[in-house]
């Protein structure tokens, strides 16, 4: 096509920028080893539903129902309990690494029955527990639907999922925690998120040149050991010490597409050596006309039953008469993608070049198509 050596002549002379790799703080590459969320789950009952909770023959929410009015000082059975305002639900929430008394989390709040939605719906008090099976925050607050599900006369109306809705700051921490992240023989691990021997080392050599020799060293692709044995009544100085260190991630060589939104991300300094593309378009098409005709006898009259359908098909082959082969030398995917982008190519179109490219060996990175 013309607009394909139009747009490759303009990869060529764009002049490709060499990459400026810039230091990245140690914290936003990892974290330590022991510093994670924790997670917590509840069962409780919501209330104040406007006949959309569980029908009455879920036993699971009639008895937890009359267990919690047993506990109010309400003795009522739960076979005389038959109500659809409540729900029984799952109560989920995150507790973070470092949490005091008091402190304020999110709750995220499900139903487990078969209520047809939550809104509207008030979440009693429900303890959240641990692994451990202990009870670490409560939980109770008015529910935020972002739905709704409305049902009248075998009409039914519904927005999103109104069976699921939240609580900010709906639970309330009732047992401190604290990550413990030095081992007993004093030592703090570094984990990476993306493993890389060469950004380990890196890491590890900007330690040692920051914080002292023989302060840290690399131990495999993920994990860099830091000596903290010296640092125990100043720690936490140490541990901010160690976050701020500058580093210079190593970067590998990857190009990500999204045909369905239409964006085509690569590092700029992603290479393709020289290459011979050949692009052509061939356009197939076809048509067929259906007719429907009526037969007649020598009278005239129409001969009932017997319609005849006559199909006509057009069989149209057109090639492209300004199909283009050009050769690129030496550039990255980031001048080839702009080049795309400027002459109007197709986000399919750059995705089966780029392929085409790496099938011949002349991109050096890995297509990831999402």
């Amino acid at each position: 096509m013309r607009a394909l050596a139009m747009l490759f002549g303009l990869g060529l002379m764009l002049a490709s920028l060499p990459a400026h790799a810039d230091g990245v703080r140690i914290k936003d590459l990892g974290r330590f080893l022991g510093w994670r969320d924790n997670a917590l789950v509840g069962y409780g009952i919501v209330t104040g539903l406007s006949g959309s909770g569980d029908s009455p023959r879920s036993a699971a929410t009639k008895q937890a129902l009359s267990n919690v009015l047993s506990r109010l000082g309400a003795n009522i059975p739960a076979t005389d309990i038959d109500s659809r305002n409540v729900a029984a639900v799952i109560v989920t929430a995150t507790l973070p690494p470092s949490a005091n008394i008091g402190d304020k989390i999110d709750v995220t709040v499900t139903s487990m029955g078969d209520a047809r939605s939550l809104a509207g719906g008030m979440l009693l008090m429900t303890p959240l527990l641990g692994p451990d099976q202990r009870d670490y925050a409560l939980a109770q607050g008015a529910l935020v639907v972002g739905g709704y599900n409305f049902k009248d006369n075998f009409n039914l109306s519904q927005k999103n999922y109104p069976t699921t809705g939240t609580i900010a700051s709906g639970a309330t921490v009732e047992r401190a925690v604290d990550a413990n992240i030095v081992s007993t023989d004093g030592k703090l691990k570094f984990i990476l998120k993306d493993p890389d021997f060469t950004t380990a080392q890196r890491i590890a050599d900007a330690l040692n040149q920051t914080l002292g020799p023989d302060m840290a060293v690399a131990e495999g692709a993920d994990t860099v050991e830091i000596n903290a044995a010296g640092s125990r009544g100043d720690l936490d100085r140490l541990i901010s010490s160690v976050e701020n260190v500058d580093v210079v991630p190593d970067e590998g060589a990857r190009v990500v597409v999204n045909e369905r939104l239409g964006t085509v991300v690569a590092g700029g300094g992603v290479k393709i050596s020289s290459v011979v593309i050949a692009q052509g378009d061939i356009k197939v098409s076809i048509t067929t006309d259906n007719q429907a005709v009526q037969p007649y006898i020598f009278d005239g009259r129409s001969r009932r039953g017997h319609d005849l359908v006559v199909t006509n098909s057009k069989l149209e082959v057109s090639d492209a008469s300004d199909d283009a082969v050009v050769q690129l030398p030496n550039t990255s995917v980031a001048d080839l993608v702009r080049a795309l982008n400027e002459a109007k190519i197709s986000t399919r179109r750059t995705i089966a070049i780029l392929q085409a490219i790496k099938a011949a060996g002349a991109l050096h990175a890995d297509i990831i198509v999402e």
